[in-house]
């Protein structure tokens, strides 16, 4: 059985997962333990719902092209050394590089304690009239790589899909999520961008239709999904439903 410190290292690893700060060679084993443990799956589920609807409410902000510019000018990047008379006489504190690079340490070390306070600060247990029904699904390919993960809250009528290593998708093709109960034919979920999370209402005739019997696949489908009501394209991914 792991040790707490054990289940603590796990537990921000999953996070640092969902968040997109581990390395190529981390992802990767986080993804394969999202695919054959279902306690990972469930962490993983678990900040998914944590993180995500925050990142979806940030609208990208472009700065003025100036803005860089005057970085760089006030950080000295692209100056000459001045020589060690004038840096006597001209300079101001706020004009050094070295403290400005501290502050940016510092910066990382306050954001990596946010982040560890986060992972290890004990969750109010759930009230019984707000717990929620949860399954997951892992979405992967045909070598084993989870391309997406899912996570249906039955309560709330909801499914969200967030990438984890998606496949490469051409600009005339869309990814499109299927439901595929046992024994019966393909449901549309709905089209979503294969690099970004993707919230989905589901109806009671999907609701009904979810289980550890059914599954979910993506297909490669034109722009705006599949013409047919059923894949037209190739699936690229699959994954069974269980429970969280």
């Amino acid at each position: 059985m792991n040790s707490t410190f054990e289940s603590d290292k796990d537990n921000l690893r999953y996070a640092e997962y969902v968040l997109g700060l581990l390395d190529a060679d981390a992802r990767a084993a986080v993804a394969h333990e999202v695919e054959t443990s279902p306690e990972a799956a469930a962490a993983v589920a678990l900040w998914q719902r944590h993180f995500t609807p925050l990142a979806m409410e940030v609208t990208d902000v472009a700065p003025p092209a100036h803005v860089w510019a005057g970085i760089r000018r006030r950080l000295a990047f692209d100056a000459a050394p001045p020589s060690p008379a004038a840096a006597r006489t001209g300079s101001s504190i706020w004009d050094s590089l070295g403290l400005w690079r501290w502050i940016g340490v510092g910066a990382t070390a306050v954001a990596a304690c946010l982040l560890v306070i986060t992972v290890t600060r004990p969750l109010a247990p759930p009230t019984a009239a707000h717990a929620s029904v949860l399954m997951v699904s892992t979405i992967a390919g045909d070598n084993g790589v989870a391309g997406w993960t899912a996570t249906m809250d039955i309560d709330r009528s909801e499914l969200l899909v967030v990438p984890a290593s998606p496949a490469n998708v051409a600009t005339d093709r869309n990814t499109q999520l299927w439901l595929i109960p046992a024994g019966g034919a393909p449901i549309s979920v709905g089209v979503f961008p294969p690099g970004d999370p993707k919230r989905f209402h589901l109806d009671k005739d999907l609701l009904d239709r979810l289980g550890p019997t059914a599954a979910l696949a993506v297909s490669l489908e034109p722009v705006g999904g599949s013409p047919t009501g059923q894949p037209t394209g190739p699936v690229i991914a699959k994954g069974a439903i269980r429970a969280a």
